[in-house]
């Protein structure tokens, strides 16, 4: 009896020191992305005003706001996600439900995975090609939006595969016992129980469409203009393009514009993010398993 209880409180103990640890490394992960954030605060919170947000560059983009970069991200990730989910989903769909277990739905699976994988700059070279010279969009908005789509596929059809095959199986031949057809029951209970891990996949699109540089450099960002797009056939600026700008490539920027550019995109970011995972949470506590 000793013996057991001893095993038992052994036990107890290994399973404190093991959640010890993965809350020493939570914390290890977590404190260094806080520290930016404050350090990104401390340093812009004097640029920080609604004048900042609210007007245009002026003066070689030495002064004034950054209101046209607001307005060009936003063009740039809304287009993106317009572009990507549809596809990313339907890929998936195809993918998890009617492609068979053969050897080309593996090599295709790879082949996503692999494209996760590939540089920004590779894409960025890709849309100049594909979509601004070869379909003649030209340097603009709904160029620069498709090449950052193609960049986004491959996390939006692997993390909505993942949700989808995690439905248990029980529920699909529940639905086709009761006369279901096999689109009925992907529409009505496979989708609506994957929805928290599809909304997982499109916060990281949504993140890297957001704070991409490169993939846009070619395709169409402007350095500056002095108007807002009207549609997605003229370019824009945006927030990561205007931030390596102000960095590196012009002279007498106030020391606190990038560092209130940066926390203004990291911002929005988490705005966009947090609204995701609120609609995730409440999907999630609908969940009957």
């Amino acid at each position: 009896m000793f013996a057991a209880n001893q095993r038992l409180i052994d036990k107890t103990k290994k399973e404190e020191r093991f959640k010890a640890a993965l809350s020493t490394l939570t914390v290890g992960i977590f404190l260094p992305a806080l520290i930016i954030v404050g350090w990104l605060f401390v340093k812009g919170a004097p640029a920080l005003s609604w004048d900042f947000l609210l007007q245009d560059p002026i003066r070689g983009m030495t002064a004034g706001g950054i209101f046209p970069t607001i307005i060009g991200t936003m063009w740039l990730v809304t287009i993106c996600v317009l572009i990507s989910a549809p596809l990313g989903i339907l890929a998936a769909i195809y993918l998890s439900e009617y492609a068979p277990d053969n050897l080309s739905t593996r090599i295709i699976r790879l082949c996503i995975l692999n494209l996760a994988g590939v540089p920004s700059i590779v894409h960025a070279l890709f849309g100049l090609g594909a979509f601004v010279l070869f379909l003649r969009m030209g340097t603009s908005i709904l160029a620069a939006s498709c090449t950052l789509a193609v960049m986004n596929l491959p996390v939006i059809i692997t993390s909505t595969l993942e949700s989808l095959q995690a439905v248990p199986r029980s529920f699909r031949e529940a639905s086709w016992n009761v006369g279901a057809s096999k689109l009925q029951t992907i529409r009505h209970i496979v989708l609506p129980n994957s929805i928290p891990g599809i909304l997982t996949g499109m916060v990281f699109a949504v993140s890297r469409a957001a704070g991409e540089t490169a993939a846009i450099l070619f395709t169409g960002v402007a350095f500056y203009l002095p108007f807002l797009p009207v549609n997605v056939f003229e370019q824009c600026m945006s927030l990561s393009m205007h931030l390596f700008t102000i960095s590196t490539q012009v002279v007498g920027v106030p020391e606190a514009y990038p560092y209130a550019t940066a926390l203004v995109l990291i911002m929005m970011v988490l705005i966009v993010n947090s609204i995701s995972v609120a609609m995730r949470w409440y999907f999630r506590s609908r969940r009957k398993w």
